[in-house]
């Protein structure tokens, strides 16, 4: 994972790199990982087409450089991530 200001790319499983958007990051203690939730920036050109949000884990180096971002395994750990995008994107609403 390379890392901008908020935008990391991100290689698919084709061996293309995508350009995303992070919506953003957290830590779980519960898991000992932490999160990142993204969209690629292509799909905000297409706004007949549901934006897809992405999440990964990744357990942040010793410097605090990025880390290698991992699949999420667990419904234990999409329970945890489905949870946090709901009261982030509940607060993003409050804003306007």
């Amino acid at each position: 994972m390379e890392h901008g200001e908020n935008n990391i790319t991100i290689v698919d499983e084709n061996g293309n790199e995508q350009l995303c958007e992070v919506l953003f990051t957290f830590d779980s203690e519960q898991f000992n990982k932490s999160y990142v939730l993204y969209y690629p920036i292509s799909a905000e050109d297409d706004e007949d087409e549901e934006m897809e949000i992405h999440a990964s884990s990744f357990v942040p180096s010793e410097d605090n450089k990025d880390g290698e971002l991992s699949p999420v395994e667990t419904e234990e750990e999409w329970d945890v991530i489905e949870e946090m995008l709901s009261t982030f994107l509940d607060e993003e609403g409050d804003e306007d």
